[in-house]
């Protein structure tokens, strides 16, 4: 499964262009330096990365993280994602942050998370925000695979969809056609600012996030996000493309 090549022929995951500063730091790191240490170097953040070693056995990540503004950090990719998260969306990463812990403060820390944890643990790790006309996403809603990308294609060049999740983004160094996003609906009529860090950690709402608004997308099913999808059977695949239980495959 390839990506879509960028408009210059440059293989380009399109999934990555809010982090431009993965190069540097996989150069830094790759160098020598360990990944907490190169994350520090790239620039501002509200957080200092430092070792995992730092982190204390009885208390919670989040905790920790709100509690002393460092992120404890292995070497290796899944803490590389979240750092370029951090870098990328420092605002929205740090309310994430802000609302774990006071639910951890509230409600401590128990074998099962609640649902609120929950929920900001999977838009954390999984989650995207797509911007789309109403149009793509009532057929996301309703899981009609064949109108959202085939039939309404063409307003895919309306829509913009960003994969904040940075265990979605580690999955796809490798990407495989099942490799799906829960979804958060978006819109701002100043069009890409509806992405921006200051607006998103706004509009991160805990009595919305309890409910899990999220819906399921295959990402790879976007439009310019893979080479085979621009044949319309790459959508026959009940296996990825599921229709809502109980409805059977529309237009089927």
């Amino acid at each position: 499964m390839q990506a879509a090549a960028s408009t210059d022929g440059n293989p380009i995951a399109p999934w990555l262009w809010p982090f431009a500063d993965k190069q540097r730091v996989e150069t830094a790191w790759r160098s020598g330096l360990s990944l907490h240490e190169a994350l520090n170097g790239i620039g501002p953040c509200p957080v200092q990365f430092v070792p995992q070693e730092r982190l204390l056995p009885d208390e919670a990540y989040e905790a920790f993280i709100f509690r002393t503004r460092t992120v404890p950090t292995r070497d290796n990719l899944h803490d590389l994602f979240n750092g370029l998260v951090w870098l990328a969306f420092p605002q929205t990463k740090r309310r994430l942050n802000e609302l774990q812990a006071a639910e951890i403060a509230r409600s401590g820390v128990a074998a099962v998370r609640g649902p609120l944890r929950d929920a900001l643990t999977l838009f954390d790790e999984n989650g995207a925000v797509l911007d789309a006309p109403p149009a793509l996403w009532q057929a996301l809603i309703a899981r009609d695979w064949h109108t959202l990308f085939v039939t309404q294609r063409a307003l895919w060049s309306e829509a913009r969809l960003l994969l904040f999740g940075h265990a979605l983004l580690e999955k796809l160094i490798t990407p495989r056609k099942p490799i799906t996003a829960h979804v958060l609906l978006t819109h701002d009529a100043a069009g890409p600012a509806a992405f921006d860090d200051e607006r998103m950690a706004q509009a991160l709402d805990a009595r919305q996030l309890e409910s899990k608004p999220f819906v399921p997308l295959p990402v790879l099913g976007v439009p310019g996000w893979c080479s085979d999808n621009e044949a319309a059977a790459f959508y026959a695949d009940p296996q990825v493309f599921r229709p809502l239980p109980g409805r059977g495959i529309p237009g089927a």
